[in-house]
């Protein structure tokens, strides 16, 4: 017993001495934070690491999504325009035509969504971007969607946006001067390649000079027509681009004759329409809109047979809206928001034709991979193309 009341007895003034000692002086500064936790210039954080492209939504937006909770599709309606981001300076694809209008694949693209939410086609807005701008205008939402010859790729489809619907399956190629005196890309050694900055082209070029030991100089440059321009002055051997660019590219070239598009195919290039991540109406919205423009040409539906009435037909009315329905009103859309695209633009069939086809820059599309999966009038037949959609029901 004593030695518990003498031990007590010792850690009472053990106390008592320090709260006497404590209340003579300040208490000390909290210590530093680990230096481990203040990335330096030797070391990057996980949500520093190097992107495609990035960019912070502004107050600008073109939803205003973010503090009032709206829709895209109410934004879009209020403003009573869909803005797209695109371009200009592509034939076929988005180019000014005599009369100085933005016309194009991409743009008709653009045109289809705006009938299918606004029922006009022409309540449209083209914001003009670069290549490496793509990223950073859909990561902000501060477009409705991007259709400008952009690549499906996975780490977009994660870091940009949502991918909607491949509607050009493309693949990358060479043009070269005939007096270079090659015929196959292979014979590329120790040459100097044009080529956009920031795109996938750019890095499946390194890959192909990579993989094939050719030391390909790569010169890069800010956008497409400073490519062509320096191929053109003599600044490099060839350019690269998707095979389907480089033949509309070639259309404006001094002497086209001269030039050579050579046969590899080093890639593959899915293109469609992205939209912004975080809306899930809007995405289905895009998706059905470039669904109805498919199916109506594999129906047989053209801008000039827009049925009004019910055809007997099962498929057709119900893609018309006469009979049954395949998910309009979920989606906020007239039940014959088909009749309203195809009479604005047309079927697939026809968007392809003025513009990339015998109207157009002339790519063939007949047993490529840009025909119907099905021949139009026997639906049920392959055609052995890869242009198709999710079934509208």
């Amino acid at each position: 017993m004593k030695r518990i009341i003498k031990y007590i007895a010792g850690a009472t003034l053990m106390l008592a001495l320090v709260a006497a000692m404590a209340c003579g002086q300040e208490q000390p500064p909290a210590p530093p934070a680990p230096a481990a936790t203040e990335p330096t210039a030797a070391m990057t954080t996980p949500t520093e690491a190097p992107m495609e492209a990035t960019a912070a939504p502004t107050a600008t937006d073109a939803t205003s999504m973010d503090n009032q909770g709206e829709s895209r599709l109410d934004a879009v309606r209020a403003r009573d325009k869909v803005i797209c981001a695109s371009r200009n300076d592509v034939p076929g694809y988005g180019f000014l035509d005599d009369n100085g209008n933005n016309v194009g694949f991409d743009i008709d693209l653009c045109r289809a969504l705006a009938a299918a939410v606004l029922g006009d086609p022409n309540k449209i807005e083209i914001r003009l971007i670069t290549a490496a701008e793509r990223g950073p205008t859909i990561q902000s939402g501060e477009v409705d969607m991007l259709v400008r010859t952009v690549t499906w790729t996975t780490s977009r489809d994660a870091q940009w946006g949502n991918y909607a619907q491949t509607m050009f399956y493309d693949g990358q190629g060479f043009m070269v001067r005939k007096d270079l005196g090659i015929s196959s890309a292979l014979e590329l050694h120790d040459a100097s390649v044009c080529v956009t900055l920031g795109t996938t082209t750019e890095l499946n070029l390194q890959d192909f000079s990579n993989q094939n030991d050719l030391h390909i100089e790569v010169l890069t440059f800010e956008d497409t027509p400073a490519v062509v321009a320096a191929y053109e002055s003599g600044q490099c051997d060839a350019f690269t681009n998707d095979r389907s660019q480089l033949a509309a590219l070639g259309t404006a070239l001094q002497n086209r004759a001269d030039h050579v598009i050579l046969p590899e195919t080093i890639s593959e290039e899915p293109l469609g329409p992205v939209v912004p991540h975080g809306d899930d109406q809007w995405f289905d919205i895009v998706k059905t809109v470039m669904g109805i423009l498919i199916y109506a040409e594999a129906y047989g539906v053209t801008s000039g047979s827009v049925p009004t009435a019910a055809t007997g037909d099962t498929k057709v009315d119900r893609l018309m809206g006469l009979e049954g329905a395949f998910g309009q009103e979920p989606l906020g859309l007239s039940e014959t928001v088909a009749q309203d695209v195809i009479n604005a633009v047309g079927n697939y069939g026809e968007i392809y034709a003025r513009n990339l086809g015998p109207d157009g820059i002339d790519l063939p599309r007949e047993n490529g991979r840009n025909a119907l999966w099905a021949n139009a009038p026997c639906q049920d037949c392959p055609k052995g193309g890869q242009i198709y959609a999710a079934p509208l029901r």
